[in-house]
């Protein structure tokens, strides 16, 4: 990349440009890449050991099911222990969530988003017409959800609830008794609603922890969202679902997609779907691995902590940091990010999320073992210049 083109890279994490922007500037090879919120990416011939070449030469390349694979429907419906009827596939979760604020709701329709958020989630609704309403989580409250605060913004004309466990970009999740309650608000508040839950990071978790249960099932409101791209690594197959238990709302979506993709393209159905067979044989070396970068990281941000404060996350290969204010002053945030590409150095900034640019998203997981810590080493040199006058 030019100085140019890198400069315009850290302006776009700070929130300036357009989403399409960011991926397109994105370099994922720079050495110190701590903006990528997903595991290490899978290589095809990961994928098609798990495949099997002879299975795939055979394959038809003609349309598929605009509901998907049906092996790829069973293999997410056993992951999310719904039945395979219930799944709609999508190419990623983004599909999913335009597909649902272009279906779910109408111009003038409102709906409530916990923020910050992944920015398409936003997006998805403005484009639509959909009134918006925001409930702003706040890194002092570690993300938690205020339920009090969420009904207050609830109505009849609420149509859908948008949220994220674990959130993109803290990594907190929402507990089943949050969720819970929250359903029991919309019995209440928004007898229209759908509870829309995006689990993409689910499967994410540190160690040996078991990943929670997904919360498709748990009602008939609620619609979850997931894919192969973030716990698994393999974003490049565009491979993700919606769990619709309502028949009406799925074959709704359903012939959305038709009228949108058509179909999800059955060479990287296949491939998902032997992914998703194979899963927790890819998953549990991630988890070391996630597990071993977030001890890293948590030692890194005692180390620092009269310049850094953090929240720590509850799942995913990402997290909240943000700088000190008693630290640095509106000008040394300029300088910390205008000096990041001098040093190879990425980051997402809050701005892109919602959150303030004092505020950033690390990710601790994309960079091969060994690199997270001269990463880290490196980002300390760049508060070192950022704190000079």
């Amino acid at each position: 990349m030019t100085v140019h083109e890198e400069k315009k890279v850290a302006t776009t994490w700070r929130g300036r440009f357009p989403y399409n922007e960011i991926i397109s500037l994105l370099d994922v090879n720079r050495p110190f890449n701590l903006a990528e919120s997903t595991s290490q990416d899978l290589t095809v011939g990961d994928v098609l050991d798990m495949a099997g070449l002879e299975t795939l030469r055979s394959l038809k390349l003609g349309y598929g099911r605009s509901a998907g694979a049906a092996e790829l429907r069973e293999e997410i419906g056993k992951a999310c222990n719904v039945p395979a009827e219930q799944v709609v596939t999508t190419q990623g979760t983004a599909l999913g969530l335009f597909l649902l604020a272009f279906e779910v709701c109408r111009p003038g329709d409102e709906a409530v988003l916990v923020t910050p958020c992944f920015p398409p989630s936003r997006d998805c609704l403005l484009g639509a017409g959909v009134d918006v309403r925001e409930i702003r989580l706040t890194f002092e409250t570690g993300y938690q959800l205020d339920l009090d605060e969420l009904a207050a913004r609830l109505s009849p004309k609420t149509k859908l609830v948008s949220l994220a466990s674990p959130q993109n970009p803290s990594g907190v999740r929402a507990s089943r008794a949050v969720v819970e309650k929250l359903l029991a608000l919309l019995e209440q508040r928004a007898p229209q609603a759908i509870l829309f839950i995006d689990e993409t990071y689910r499967e994410a978790t540190y160690g040996d922890k078991p990943a929670p249960d997904s919360f498709a099932g748990l009602h008939p409101r609620i619609v979850t969202g997931g894919s192969v791209s973030k716990a698994l690594g393999a974003p490049g197959l565009r491979t993700g679902w919606l769990t619709v238990p309502d028949a009406d709302l799925r074959s709704r979506l359903v012939v959305a997609k038709l009228n949108t993709v058509i179909c999800g393209p059955v060479l990287d159905e296949a491939l998902a779907t032997a992914l998703l067979r194979h899963r927790e044989r890819v998953l549990a070396p991630r988890r070391r691995l996630l597990a071993e970068g977030l001890a890293e990281l948590a030692a890194w941000c005692e180390a620092e902590h009269l310049r850094i404060e953090w929240v720590r996350p509850e799942g995913g290969a990402l997290c909240c940091l943000r700088l000190r204010a008693d630290t640095f002053d509106t000008a040394a945030v300029s300088r910390f990010w205008d000096l990041l590409p001098r040093h190879d150095l990425q980051l997402a900034s809050g701005a892109w999320f919602g959150e303030s640019d004092r505020v950033f998203r690390l990710g601790f997981g994309y960079l091969p073992p060994g690199r997270l810590g001269p990463a880290l080493s490196a980002l300390s040199t760049v508060l070192d210049a950022a704190m000079a006058p």
